[in-house]
């Protein structure tokens, strides 16, 4: 049992923390910056030389940075959705009413704990849930965006679509507003106001910013696009022109940005915009942690950045982040804050469902029961320690994976009863370009993952199994989701 499932376990690990850093005893303010479809390794912390992220790297030698995160996934190709969800409630993927865009008040969020213990909750950004659950999670906003992208039809990127804080929770049509402030900026001015304002530095808040960037479309402000010449740009070694066989959803949106099969001069173009998106938004993260410094909140304030899902961009052949992959399913995570050990690394698995657990061990709030992930204090004190001996992950009806601490994954597939499998060695190929599933030599391996996978299945409230014939589909349909 962990220690936030107890409430003397929770007391002696949040005095732990505040002993270690040595400031007063007042109740910490949270500022969680979240990305939109973010990869884990575009960003210069994690090894990539080619994309500027000068301020998200400064955060991770400021905290801890997270090297294995993972969304859980997603069962349709908006994984923002239940990502965003995940993040906020603490709950697994499968048992989140329709994936997440309704999130009933049986399911308490973070935000909503913390207004019963006095906290101010501050929203600016993306939201992709209904509008009733924003209303009980928040006491405070600006600029809102109720949504998934900012469609070029709509506005773009340039003229986001947002409606102001709306105390009633209504917000009626007639009081969006067209803005021509660039949408990763629009959101942190909005919350640069909130951080400048008295009620920050009186009370204590939640404060939640939501990027719609690097999500396409990708147009970069001129002053940041120039920074990226796209012949300079070098793909990396899991570059295809196609997939090499139906995933499963190849005819997503998403796949269908740019013709196939994918060139190298287009997809050198699009990384491009992809990088200099980050970094316009990177600026945007610095803007915020400058005001959070200048107003003397920083010290006690726990600082949480990470992104919703990753997305492909021309890896393995496709360009969106509805697959199983590295690029799709692993994340950016960085926290820091006090007692969190300045430029320490975790390299074990952690879920985005992990993180409200977390905070609430951090911060000494018990958490609701409807909490499923787990808190990953330990590691603020012994970054060897292993939360997760393993991680799964979930796509639509027809995709499942698992990965080990040995460095092996699995991918199972069942589409139109077409059964495929895939094994990687992440630890010698990190970028999945050798599949070893045909090797006689790791069938054993396949039998005892597969075998693996199904209990986390089970554990975790999937509908599939996989031990039945074509995955017991036309049943778990029968039985639903959300529990």
């Amino acid at each position: 049992m962990h220690l936030f499932m107890l409430a003397i376990g929770l007391i002696l690990s949040i005095s732990t923390v505040k002993a270690q850093a040595n400031f007063p005893a007042k109740k910490l303010n949270v500022l969680v910056l979240y990305s939109d479809d973010h990869s884990y390794h575009a960003l210069g912390a994690a090894g990539n030389p080619q994309v500027l992220t000068p301020n998200l790297d400064k955060l991770a030698k400021k905290g801890m940075f997270f090297t294995q995160a993972h969304v859980m996934g997603g069962h349709q190709g908006a994984v923002c959705v239940p990502s965003r969800v995940m993040l906020l409630t603490g709950r697994y993927v499968n048992r989140l009413p329709r994936d997440g865009s309704i999130i009933p008040d049986s399911l308490v969020s973070l935000p909503e704990v913390l207004r019963t213990q006095g906290y101010t909750t501050f929203h600016a950004g993306k939201w992709h849930s209904d509008k009733a659950s924003h209303h009980r999670m928040f006491s405070n906003g600006a600029d809102i965006f109720f949504g998934g992208m900012h469609f070029e039809k709509d506005g773009g990127q340039f003229h986001p679509t947002v409606y102001a804080f709306d105390s009633t929770g209504l917000y009626p049509e007639s009081r969006k507003r067209i803005s021509d402030t660039f949408s990763t900026t629009l959101y942190a001015e909005g919350a640069i106001r909130f951080l400048n304002s008295a009620v920050a530095k009186e009370k204590p808040f939640f404060c939640y910013v939501a990027f719609t960037s690097p999500h396409d479309p990708r147009t970069p402000p001129a002053e940041y696009s120039k920074k990226y010449d796209p012949a300079a740009i070098i793909l990396p070694p899991n570059f295809r022109s196609e997939h090499p066989f139906d995933n499963g959803d190849m005819n997503v949106r998403d796949e269908q940005l740019f013709p196939r099969p994918l060139t190298e001069k287009v997809m050198r173009g699009d990384l491009a915009n992809y990088y200099a998106m980050i970094t316009e938004m990177d600026a945007q993260v610095g803007r915020i942690l400058q005001t959070l410094e200048k107003n003397g909140l920083q010290e006690h304030t726990v600082i949480v950045f990470a992104g919703d899902n990753g997305l492909a961009v021309g890896q393995h052949g496709l360009l969106g982040k509805q697959n199983l992959y590295e690029h799709s399913i692993r994340v950016p995570m960085i926290m820091s804050g006090p007692g969190i050990p300045i430029g320490s690394k975790y390299d074990g698995f952690i879920y985005l469902s992990d993180i409200a657990p977390t905070l609430y061990a951090y911060l000494g709030v018990v958490p609701p029961a409807t909490v499923e992930g787990k808190s990953h204090t330990d590691v603020f004190t012994d970054n060897r320690s292993q939360m997760r001996t393993h991680i799964y992950n979930v796509y639509g009806s027809w995709s499942r994976s698992l990965k080990t601490q040995d460095g092996y994954k699995l991918i199972l597939y069942n589409v139109d009863g077409l059964l495929r499998t895939q094994l990687f060695n992440l630890h010698k190929d990190p970028w999945e370009t050798v599949d070893l599933s045909g090797s006689s030599a790791h069938q054993d391996r396949i039998r005892a993952m597969t075998s693996l996978l199904h209990k986390e299945m089970q554990g975790t409230q999937d509908d599939l199994d996989i031990t039945k014939p074509d995955w017991g589909r036309e049943a778990a349909g029968r039985k639903g989701r959300g529990k």
